[in-house]
């Protein structure tokens, strides 16, 4: 299939081409750029809501409960989702398929799982470019659920327009949190598993710690149980209001931000690519020599072999 027919099918809300498109992206196979370039000028009209925490902290099963609240708003809705890698394939172990079986059926519902590979911020690399073409294919809300990997979840905030940090009250979650400073990450809380005890006191704590904190915006903490829907309307009401608190301004300029970290992460991506390809080891075999014969510093040979890279 050409690049031409391929972006044809896109456009034209053909689900498979909707799929090969995010393969090429994930595989990082060669021409996928710019399939993404010719994609970029449909992007910006969906709303990208991130969904992060602990393992077993019940994600998944909110954004199950959680999307037909915005179907029922005729809303198209994209969930794009970091399983672990599989040790034996590399690819996705599609626990969130599993989960999500009673979506599978409504044809304004996508789901995408995506291996991690070793992405230590939860997100896999390409979920940004995923999100991108997700995005131009028309959905309005789309999803990004993080495979949980404790404290390092900075990834999440440069990919997603409202981050909601998902707890569970009993292991301890919440004090955790305030540790790792993911307090700084959520725009809203939610304390899944409220009905095991030790919600409120959870809740209690997460309070006190945000009264300390200054900022515009009190993220506002939401109890639900997902196995029974409870606080899940809530929940979504909660995401609005932030929506709403951003309004076009703080959205738009949240979303600048973002597509500068992003700009920045592609432009080291190459950097890194032009420096370690078989040209720039050589010099970088070449400069190595030079430093440890002291005739250069390692600052002054990094310079020149970054010089050498661009010039190229």
């Amino acid at each position: 299939m050409t690049t031409e027919h391929l972006l044809q099918r896109f456009f034209a809300q053909d689900t498979i081409a909707l799929a090969k498109v995010i393969s090429l992206i994930e595989n990082r196979v060669s021409g996928y750029q710019e399939i993404l370039d010719a994609l970029y000028p449909k992007t910006g009209r969906a709303y990208r809501i991130g969904i992060t925490g602990p393992p077993g902290a019940g994600k998944s099963s909110l954004v199950d409960k959680l999307t037909p609240f915005y179907r029922a708003d005729s809303k198209k809705v994209a969930i794009l989702a970091c399983d672990p890698t599989s040790p034996f394939t590399g690819g996705a172990l599609l626990g969130d398929r599993i989960r999500m079986l009673d979506l599978l059926s409504d044809e304004g519902v996508y789901i995408r799982s995506m291996a991690t590979r070793g992405s230590l911020g939860g997100l896999a690399k390409a979920a940004q470019e995923v999100a991108l073409a997700l995005d131009a294919f028309g959905f309005d809300i789309i999803f990004l659920e993080t495979i949980g990997v404790g404290q390092v979840e900075v990834d999440i905030v440069q990919a997603a327009d409202t981050v909601v940090l998902v707890l569970v009250p009993q292991s301890g979650d919440a004090i955790q949190a305030m540790k790792a400073g993911l307090m700084e990450i959520a725009d809203v809380f939610c304390v899944n598993k409220a009905d095991q005890g030790e919600a409120e006191l959870a809740v209690k704590n997460l309070q006190t710690v945000l009264s300390l904190v200054m900022r515009d915006w009190v993220p506002p903490i939401v109890p639900t149980v997902a196995l029974t829907n409870q606080g899940i309307e809530k929940l979504k009401e909660a995401i609005e209001r932030h929506r709403a608190f951003l309004g076009e301004a703080g959205l738009q300029a949240r979303r600048r931000e973002r597509l500068g970290a992003f700009l920045r992460q592609l432009i080291e991506d190459e950097l890194r690519a032009s420096l370690w390809d078989g040209e720039g080891l050589k010099n970088l075999e070449s400069q190595l020599e030079r430093v440890w014969a002291k005739e250069l510093g390692p600052h002054q040979a990094a310079r020149e072999l970054l010089k050498t890279a661009v010039r190229r």
